[in-house]
C-alpha cells in the first residue's frame, strides 16, 4: 500500500513538471523590426526570428501592439502565381529551433496604425503564446526598407 501511494505520488510530481515547463516555454525575439511608413499610411509589418529554447513545439497564436488598431499573423502564398497575403491562426515554432518572420514570408501585419512609423521609433508588440498566460512582450526598432512588399497605405 506505501509503495502504491509513493508511486502514485511521484507520476503526479512527473505530471506537475511536464506542465510546467509547457506553460514555461522560453520564446525570445532576436533581430526584430518594424518598417517606416509615409506619412498617410495605415498598415506596416514587423519582422524578427522566435527563438523556443523548450523540448516542444509552440505556437504564438496572436499579437497584439499599442501602434496599431489591428495586428495580425500573416503568411504570403504562392496561389498559381499570384503572391498572396493571408491571415493565420497561428506560427509553430519547433522545439528546441526557430522561426523567421520575414518579408515574403510569416510576419505581424499591423493595420489601422494610430500614427506614421518613423525610423529611430520602438513599436511594442506582445505575442500570445498557446498554452502560456502571460504574453511575450517586446519593442523592435522602426526601420526604414526600400525594397519589399508594399503595405497598401
Amino acid at each position: 500500500m506505501k509503495a502504491r501511494t509513493i508511486t502514485s505520488r511521484l507520476s503526479g510530481m512527473a505530471l506537475l513538471l511536464s506542465l510546467s515547463s509547457l506553460a514555461m516555454a522560453d520564446v525570445t525575439v532576436t533581430d526584430g523590426y518594424a518598417r517606416a511608413t509615409p506619412p498617410g499610411a495605415s498598415n506596416s509589418a514587423a519582422f524578427m526570428t522566435l527563438h523556443n529554447s523548450a523540448d516542444q513545439p509552440v505556437t504564438v497564436t496572436a499579437v497584439s501592439s499599442s501602434s496599431a488598431g489591428v495586428a495580425e499573423l500573416h503568411n504570403h502564398t504562392n496561389n498559381n502565381g499570384m503572391m498572396e497575403m493571408r491571415h493565420v491562426e497561428g506560427i509553430t515554432i519547433p522545439a528546441k529551433g526557430e522561426m523567421q518572420l520575414k518579408p515574403g514570408g510569416y510576419h505581424v501585419m499591423l493595420m489601422q496604425l494610430k500614427h506614421p512609423l518613423q525610423e529611430g521609433q520602438q513599436v511594442e508588440l506582445e505575442l500570445t503564446i498557446e498554452g502560456q498566460t502571460q504574453p511575450v512582450k517586446v519593442e523592435v526598432p522602426v526601420k526604414m526598407v526600400m525594397e519589399g512588399m508594399n503595405m497598401g497605405g
